[in-house]
């Protein structure tokens, strides 16, 4: 095996177009969940669009999509560990890109709040299958950094949707910015189709080791061995239930709460926030294009640090980076220090979740990991719900936007807390024997 965690350059060939079309699909997952927080000003301001909105209303519209990702998350947690991860990528594909395409012709608020929840099912299922899909290709070593890589997709999806927004929205309507959203139907499916393989490592947990020779001599991917078993006949979340790996479940899933709840409470009413302050339309967006650029920077810095310390250290910072940001944002400062300020922000919340997500999708065993990843991806949109809730319920009651950052600050500071709560594994999840390539060792990386 190579230095740099490669058997072949097959095999690199084969694990990079399975990162490519992960990151793809997630950019567009991002772009579904932010595109509703760039039209939510023209959606308020106009009621010939749906109907009278007020910002109570335009909350809730903003987590029906939440809802539904929930959903789809726990349903693809449930399905993904039996019926596979390429299955389960294609549907969910398909599915939030025709849900997309629909929610462009929706005329009224009843008809877009049920699209936005339908759509949301695919997305939930396609951010949950994603996590499973990069543990069990990704080199050992390139787990944190290929992961950061595929979820600084749902940011990079949010700046797409602010640029979208600040450039197309005059010429082609809120609608047209949702017709964007369905692309993947025609350039990302295809190629999913063609290229993305199934995890050997699941062939082999589920005794089709046949099937998963087939796969590593087609691809270059190296042969995975059974890994040992710690959840006994147990899959999925029926292993979750049980020691031991009940405790650092509830934990990681409060994580993910906390994560998402500061990713689309900001996501959502940041715009809002801004051009209630002061900022045009143009300017106010702006801000939302600088959080999430600064999650998509710091991210990535964060996950090279994360591959060589663990990544429970460091999700623990960018929580408290997040609060520290949020409180600046409360003081009348210059606007260079208030564009740092949520540039900081956006490591700490979307930075944050994108590490949370390469975490958990390594921590937990093969037979476990598509419900474990769609537990906290599951529970933790619980937290996305309330985001766009609390600061929907702050901004229509008139009470001051510094309340919101305050409140945002200590859910940052008790995702820190709970962080370091969670146990270390120091069980081999996957450990090869001596003549299997190491690619393929999955010790949890936050035990090192």
């Amino acid at each position: 095996m190579a230095p740099d965690g490669w058997v072949s350059s097959e095999h690199r060939n084969s694990v990079l177009w399975i990162v490519v079309l992960s990151t793809v699909a997630i950019v567009f997952d991002g772009y579904d969940l932010v595109v509703y927080g760039t039209v939510l000003p023209t959606l308020l301001a106009d009621s010939s669009q749906l109907g009278q909105l007020d910002p109570g209303t335009a909350g809730a519209l903003g987590s029906y999509a939440l809802v539904g990702v929930l959903v789809g998350a726990l349903l693809a947690g449930a399905f993904g560990d039996r019926i596979g991860r390429r299955k389960t990528m294609l549907t969910c594909i398909v599915w939030f890109s025709v849900g997309m395409a629909a929610t462009a012709l929706a005329h009224n608020i009843g008809t877009f709040g049920v699209l936005r929840f339908l759509t949301g099912i695919g997305v939930g299922g396609l951010v949950e299958t994603v996590g499973a899909m990069i543990a069990e290709f990704a080199p050992q070593g390139k787990r944190n950094l290929f992961n950061a890589i595929v979820y600084s997709g749902i940011p990079a999806g949010g700046v797409l949707a602010s640029i979208a927004a600040i450039t197309l929205e005059d010429s082609i309507g809120w609608r047209g910015l949702f017709w964007l959203g369905a692309l993947p139907l025609v350039i990302l499916l295809p190629l999913a189709f063609l290229r993305m393989p199934e995890s050997p490592r699941w062939l082999v947990a589920r005794g089709r080791g046949a099937d998963a020779k087939a796969v590593c001599d087609r691809t270059g991917i190296p042969m995975p061995v059974a890994e040992a078993n710690e959840t006994g006949d147990r899959v999925g979340f029926a292993a979750l239930a049980r020691k031991p790996l009940l405790r650092p479940t509830a934990l990681l899933g409060m994580m993910s709460f906390s994560g998402l709840l500061l990713t689309y409470g900001l996501n959502t009413w940041l715009p809002q926030i801004m051009s209630e302050a002061g900022y045009n339309a143009k300017g106010s967006l702006s801000f939302l294009l600088v959080l999430n650029g600064g999650a998509i920077v710091g991210g990535l810095i964060a996950s090279r640090v994360a591959d060589r310390t663990g990544p429970q250290k460091v999700v623990a910072v960018t929580f408290c980076l997040a609060a520290l940001s949020l409180i600046v944002l409360t003081a009348q400062l210059p606007l260079g220090v208030l564009l740092t300020a949520v540039a900081g922000a956006g490591v700490g919340a979307i930075g944050t979740q994108v590490l949370i997500y390469g975490y958990v999708s390594n921590y937990y065993p093969t037979t476990a990991r598509a419900a474990g990843v769609a537990w906290c991806a599951g529970f933790g949109r619980l937290g996305g719900i309330f985001g766009p809730l609390i600061g929907g319920f702050l901004l229509g009651a008139g009470i001051a936007s510094s309340t919101a950052f305050y409140l945002f600050a200590a859910v940052a500071l008790m995702g820190a807390l709970v962080t370091v709560a969670v146990p270390k594994r120091r069980t081999s999840v996957g450990a090869p024997a001596a003549t299997t390539n190491d690619a393929f060792t999955t010790i949890t990386e936050g035990n090192r």
